[in-house]
């Protein structure tokens, strides 16, 4: 089947559709306006007869050149910039301008660019938000302002416009910590994956920031800063204001999927099981995160012939992301052995600050208590080397932010007792990670079987027969190889609430698509080059599994998968210029 790859089809069966991707795109704008219009907005490219009919004649140089043309200027442009840094401020002002062209110039070189236009770069931008501000993008509504969040977001669009909603309140942004009204950018970045890897369009989606204040005093303290100067306000206030905006968005956009995005540790899952039986809603930290995993590790296990029922792992770092990760395992494990959750939980154990969680440990989160272990550890030794030795996991995963906690003698500890074990350092950016590849497999003699939380080279060894050097490829365990498809799934069939079901269906639609599935020295996730074929099978599952569960709304769903798949590329947007057919405003679509 043909997917999306910058070349626009005649035809399609499904061209009805009111996302069709297929014939002209109508365009109420003309002259100097459509030029400062980014999505309709094609430069150079324009046609002799678009010059013409929308006014455009004498605003432009006269040689009309085609979108590889703009593509090639474009990379040469961004490749003589000094830093990534200044790459990603001039992202940033491309995509202003002529949004066809960005990510036509971000497909084209995914693999160089992702980890400019998002982690680890894109924390260094938010972190000079004010500083380098120049023109507002997004939505920001503030928490001394609750009365006015649904007159503010009603000024967006109307209700048939928006598809796609990211919200953050900046509290936890990348690692990096609270960020206060920075925390747009991220709602823009993780939009801007939601188009490039699952074709969402990108002017159908809402970046959202709480402004709740910040903790942040370097903020505090910056004459330049532009959100509310004044620490974060808790409490009935927050919830207030995050309710006022889900009840709002809910209203003014009905068909709008909306994703929670680097919430802290105390609201992110709190908020996200006040919600998830309400609306179809998903927190990319705790469920994209936990899925991501789940691929990683069920690839592993394909590997080293293991099974689900045979997992235990684990995890060092108990927030949002640990707890997430535990949580879809056990519910893969509880599916997969037919045993409830509870049961399901006792393959796997938390360690956080104070060490393993016990009963006996104070302040337990809620997600936290349902990994409590019960027995009796009273003097024992809980940290993660002594852990690793008592339990003998086959899984290993990091989710901590302690730089270098899989030691050697941590490693060491683990390959004693299995012959290929998972080892997962998933904190990021690449500073904050709990191990780098090269050590684990020099620790396991090329045993191991890692996925990172940022971008590694591939390692070299002496690892195959009879010594022979092997390149062995590294995973990189990163959400946008399935949250995109998770959204674009729940987008296309309208699904009321986002189930357990859909979630464990988009981790089979990624591990289907492993490339470890065809050579153990293969990563265990597919790669940026493969983003879109991956959320095309992650939608065709998600989109199955919600009609079982009967929560998809959308009418006439293909039930043929080839049919199916057809029907999802149909709709997911593609950078290539469309004709442009005039029409008046009031008639606009999208």
């Amino acid at each position: 089947m043909p997917l999306p790859t910058g070349t626009q089809p005649p035809t399609s069966k499904f061209g009805h559709l009111p996302l069709s991707t297929s014939g002209p795109l109508e365009c109420p704008c003309k002259g100097a306006v459509l030029l400062n219009h980014p999505y309709f907005n094609k430069g150079s490219a324009f046609t002799a007869e678009e010059r013409r009919e929308f006014q455009l004649t004498g605003l432009l140089p006269p040689n009309i050149q085609t979108l590889d043309q703009q593509v090639r200027r474009a990379y040469e442009q961004y490749s003589a910039l000094p830093d990534d840094l200044a790459k990603n401020t001039f992202s940033t002002a491309m995509k202003e301008q002529n949004e066809v062209l960005f990510f036509k110039l971000l497909l084209d070189n995914l693999d160089e660019m992702f980890s400019v236009v998002y982690t680890p770069t894109e924390g260094d931008a938010i972190q000079n938000y004010s500083r380098g501000f120049r023109k507002p993008a997004g939505l920001f509504l503030n928490v001394h302002d609750v009365d006015r969040v649904y007159a503010d977001m009603a000024r967006w669009a109307t209700a048939d416009d928006v598809d796609y909603i990211v919200v953050t309140d900046g509290e936890e942004i990348l690692g990096i910590g609270d960020q206060g009204c920075g925390g747009i950018l991220i709602s823009i970045a993780k939009l801007v994956l939601t188009t490039i890897c699952a074709g969402i369009h990108p002017n159908r989606v809402l970046p959202v920031v709480l402004d709740c204040g910040t903790d942040n005093e370097t903020l505090l303290n910056d004459n330049l800063y532009l959100g509310l100067k004044e620490k974060r306000v808790p409490g009935e206030k927050y919830d207030e204001l995050v309710e006022t905006f889900i009840k709002s968005a809910r209203e003014l956009y009905p068909k709008a999927y909306i994703h929670f995005e680097d919430f802290g540790l105390t609201n992110a899952r709190r908020l996200l099981d006040e919600w998830r039986p309400k609306i179809p809603c998903f927190n990319d930290d705790v469920q994209g995160t936990g899925c991501v995993t789940l691929a990683a590790i069920l690839s592993g296990m394909h590997v080293s012939k293991q099974k689900l029922g045979d997992l235990r792992m684990v995890v060092f770092g108990a927030g949002s992301a640990g707890v997430g990760i535990a949580d879809q395992v056990r519910d893969a494990i509880a599916a997969e052995r037919g045993v409830n959750k509870e049961e399901a939980s006792k393959q796997i154990w938390l360690i956080d600050k104070p060490g393993l969680l016990t009963d006996k440990v104070q302040a337990l989160t809620a997600a936290q208590t349902s990994y409590a272990r019960t027995e009796n550890w009273e003097g024992k030794q809980t940290d993660l080397l002594s852990m690793v030795r008592e339990v003998k996991p086959n899984v290993l995963v990091g989710t901590s932010t302690v730089p270098k906690a899989f030691t050697e003698e941590v490693v060491r500890a683990m390959a004693e007792h299995v012959e290929q074990p998972i080892i997962l350092p998933l904190s990021n950016p690449t500073r904050l990670h709990e191990a780098v590849p090269a050590d684990v497999f020099a620790w396991t003699d090329g045993r191991a079987l890692v996925a990172t939380g940022s971008p590694f080279k591939p390692v070299k060894g002496p690892w195959g027969a009879d010594g022979q050097e092997v390149e062995i490829e590294i995973a990189e365990c990163n959400n946008s190889v399935v949250f995109p498809g998770i959204g674009l799934g729940g987008v296309l069939c309208r699904a009321r609430l986002i189930t357990d079901r859909m979630l464990i269906a988009a981790v089979e639609g990624v591990s289907e698509l492993s490339p470890a599935l065809q050579s153990d020295a293969a990563p265990l996730l597919p790669g940026a080059d493969a983003v879109r074929r991956v959320s095309v099978r992650v939608a065709r599952k998600v989109i199955q599994a919600a009609i079982k569960d009967g929560v998809a709304t959308e009418q006439d769903i293909p039930t043929d998968e080839q049919e199916l798949d057809e029907w999802i590329a149909e709709q997911m947007w593609d950078p290539v210029y469309r004709p442009l057919k005039y029409v008046e405003a009031k008639s606009a679509g999208h």
